[in-house]
């Protein structure tokens, strides 16, 4: 029997911050413009809305800051009742880029409320397929990862599979470390990590941590081994514990 491929995706993450629909735009722009040089399947993305041709994934996203605004706005939350805007907690948007063996693009950004989930920009390759086997490399990663970190500033961001965050992962909230790894010079100081991690700087932003060359693999049992060694060490220096909210009423 065949086994399952790893569910891989490349996730960044940040904590409240009040930014208005045009400067996520920008930030969008930015991005969408970078990822244009990690592969050519990330050329063109698509949103979902009624109507759109159907010999297309959906309708085109022009990444242009007025037009991304305009997508942006339409992604955020309301009530339940009356349907008014919730101001603080920011804008979300989904994209893709193919009908079959699409890499899905998720990201909520510009929210500020201590209470809502982490603001958030996430990348997830197919399940399998040819863009698959290029995107799961790691220098096409290491620019995936330097792309999120330029436009979105975030305290962290990770390549990994579920099923190795489920192994590494010892309390929610926490900073994840992955195959590759960003950290935001904002956590902290970086402690001696054990070879065969590289460690190489993105700007004056942070650090981004290389494990291995090769793929890491939940189902081998030296990558989950050393994934949590060079967590442990890195708790230890105090960047992987998040601030939690203050309970209400406090």
């Amino acid at each position: 029997m065949q086994e399952e491929p790893e569910d891989y995706y490349v996730g960044a993450y940040w904590g409240p911050r009040k930014e208005t629909a045009l400067e996520c735009a920008r930030r969008t722009e930015l991005f969408l413009h970078m990822l244009t040089r990690c592969d050519p399947s990330f050329t063109q993305w698509y949103h979902a809305g009624r109507g759109f041709p159907r010999e297309l994934p959906g309708w085109p996203v022009h990444p242009e800051v007025a037009e991304l605004e305009k997508l942006l706005l339409k992604g955020r939350h309301r009530t339940d009742v009356g349907k008014k805007v919730i101001e603080d907690m920011g804008f979300g948007r989904m994209m893709w880029n193919a009908k079959e063996e699409a890499t899905n693009l998720d990201l909520f950004c510009g929210a500020y409320s201590p209470w809502s989930s982490p603001n958030y920009c996430l990348l997830k390759p197919p399940r399998q397929g040819a863009v698959r086997e290029r995107l799961l490399c790691e220098p096409v990663l290491t620019e995936v990862l330097t792309s999120m970190a330029t436009a979105w500033d975030p305290d962290y961001a990770m390549a990994s599979s579920s099923e190795m965050v489920d192994q590494v992962e010892k309390e929610g909230g926490e900073v994840r470390v992955g195959w590759l790894t960003y950290l935001s010079r904002r956590l902290g100081t970086l402690p001696p990590l054990p070879a065969p991690v590289r460690i190489e700087p993105v700007g004056a932003l942070g650090w981004l941590l290389t494990l291995s060359p090769e793929p890491m693999t939940a189902s081998n049992p030296e990558h989950v081994a050393f994934t949590v060694r060079v967590r442990e060490l890195l708790d230890r220096a105090g960047l992987i514990a998040r601030p939690k909210a203050e309970p209400l009423g406090t």
